[in-house]
């Protein structure tokens, strides 16, 4: 049986990460430790120098499901990703990293420029986001071709896109009536305590598996972990809830499978959950079971976070390739 291809839609980043000492600075620029903020491109501008000048910062393309799909691609799985970039070096950058990493680009372009993300990393490991859209802000409806779904079979969408509520459920009914299976990750608590009802309304509609944390999934239903769970898993085929140190559940009808957490020295959470999502769907689209899916995105993610930002050289995929094997 040929393994299932999965298309990514979310917004073309370009990732600025920047170390920062303490939470002053987050303070300062009034943005909530652990959240993601939008911010207009003037702001943009003004928080990069700032953290830039003070502290540094290195450059990657990235936004959710681009980091999903990334992470997909590079554990063997075809992969696609659908944006908007502006016609600009950033947009360049981005475009070749995605091809760099074995993900097919469906690239629309834009004379706004490319998207970008200011991710400011405390020592503890988390990360804020300050993010400006840009060109990615502009995807809309009429963009949404049904021929953009022909030859693939899953559709992972980032919950970030709920800020464009037309464009976004276009996309997921188009795909659902091409025949794909939909599956979202939730993207940011605040993210969801703002559009609870409509993302309630997609899931209860539309959506086949949810990707959510702890936070995610209490803005969504008001509930603890593993009510949160149930409640979400009435509601469409697969629930993850993770629950960061303490591992995280999944449930498919009756089935309910506890992963247990992996041990890692976090250095950066940018990209936990992204990562997370791709070792889950490598597994389940390589029907492998609910467990052993877990155990897959737990290991990517616990990667992940011992490395600055949502990228990672040869020789950790090596480790993480070798870590699967021994499931």
């Amino acid at each position: 049986m040929a393994t299932k291809k999965i298309l990514g839609i979310g917004s073309a980043l370009v990732d600025i990460l920047t170390q920062i000492p303490d939470e002053t600075i987050l303070n300062e620029l009034n943005l909530p430790k652990g959240s993601m903020t939008y911010v207009d491109a003037q702001t943009a501008v003004k928080i990069g120098e700032l953290v830039t000048r003070q502290y540094g910062s290195q450059r990657a393309s990235g936004g959710s499901a681009a980091n999903t799909m990334s992470g997909l691609a590079q554990l063997g799985i075809e992969a696609g990703f659908l944006s908007k970039i502006g016609k600009d070096e950033v947009g360049q950058f981005f475009e070749k990293q995605m091809t760099d990493t074995h993900v097919k680009p469906l690239m629309l372009k834009s004379d706004t420029p490319t998207g970008r993300v200011q991710a400011l990393v405390t020592p503890d490991g988390e990360r804020t986001f300050a993010t400006c859209l840009g060109a990615a802000a502009e995807m809309c409806a009429d963009d949404i071709k049904p021929e953009l779904f022909d030859g693939w079979d899953i559709f992972y969408v980032e919950g970030y896109l709920v800020a464009n509520p037309t464009m976004l459920k276009k996309a997921i009914e188009t795909a659902k009536a091409k025949g794909l299976k939909i599956a979202i990750d939730l993207a940011s608590y605040n993210v969801v305590e703002e559009n609870r009802d409509f993302l309630l309304e997609l899931v209860e509609n539309y959506v086949d598996i949810v990707f959510a944390n702890e936070k995610e999934s209490f803005a969504l239903t008001g509930m603890e972990p593993e009510a949160a769970l149930n409640f979400i898993a009435e509601r469409c085929e697969i629930a993850v809830v993770k629950v960061g140190a303490k591992g995280a559940y999944v449930k498919r009808g009756n089935e309910i499978a506890a992963i247990p957490p992996m041990e890692a020295n976090v250095i950066d959470t940018t990209g936990a959950g992204d990562m997370w999502a791709a070792g889950f769907l490598a597994g389940l689209v390589q029907g492998e079971n609910l467990q052993k899916c877990g155990m897959m995105g737990a290991i990517v993610a616990a990667n992940i976070i011992e490395v600055v930002g949502a990228k990672m050289d040869d020789a950790r995929w090596n480790k993480i390739y070798a870590s699967i094997a021994k499931l």
